[in-house]
């Protein structure tokens, strides 16, 4: 397996400190860019803040409260988006779409030596309010991307769930063939 692969983690310990360059930022939404998609759609679209700058703070805002706590640390905000529709019509599997790019920047980061963390907790609502969105953009998923950090500047209860060990069920209970439940694996 490439190594991009198991050194992808979604810490929070984002180092307040750190920046990340335009240039990087532009290979990271590149890699995006170039995700698969159903019938090539490229649904995905992103609203993108640096720390500091009025977008990261309105991103930063429809945070919920536990992401708050350490998301303001981090270089980036970011919000990952669909569309829903174009000239052709309605777009399918969308989610599929915009779930690869975000895969897709979450290991180019990787390979840049930076890290990143994605966020369902954030009030969708508010982000498309916030950003005066279309009605066919749906807001999705939050990204927090920058540098790593140290793992005392989390609140306490974060730290622990830091430096857990990182676990994956294994392939004996995710892969089937035949039936349901049987694994190649075993």
């Amino acid at each position: 397996m490439n190594e991009l692969i198991s050194k992808r983690w979604s810490p929070r310990a984002f180092s307040a400190d750190a920046t990340i360059t335009d240039d990087e930022l532009r290979v990271l939404l590149e890699a995006a860019r170039w995700a698969p998609s159903h019938g090539n759609s490229q649904p995905a679209r992103f609203v993108v803040g640096h720390r500091g700058s009025p977008t990261f703070d309105k991103i930063h805002e429809t945070l919920r409260p536990g992401n708050k706590t350490w998301a303001g640390r981090a270089s980036v905000l970011l919000i990952g988006c669909v569309i829903t529709a174009d000239d052709r019509g309605d777009l399918s599997n969308v989610e599929f779409g915009l779930g690869l790019a975000m895969e897709n920047i979450a290991l180019q980061a990787v390979d840049l030596g930076l890290i990143t963390h994605m966020m369902g907790g954030f009030d969708r609502e508010a982000a498309h309010a916030a950003f005066s969105m279309p009605a066919d953009v749906r807001p999705l998923v939050a990204m927090a991307l920058g540098r790593p950090g140290r793992v005392e500047d989390l609140p306490e209860d974060l730290q622990a769930r830091e430096q857990r060990e990182r676990r994956r069920h294994p392939l004996s209970e995710t892969v089937f063939t035949g039936t349901w439940g049987e694994s190649p694996f075993g």
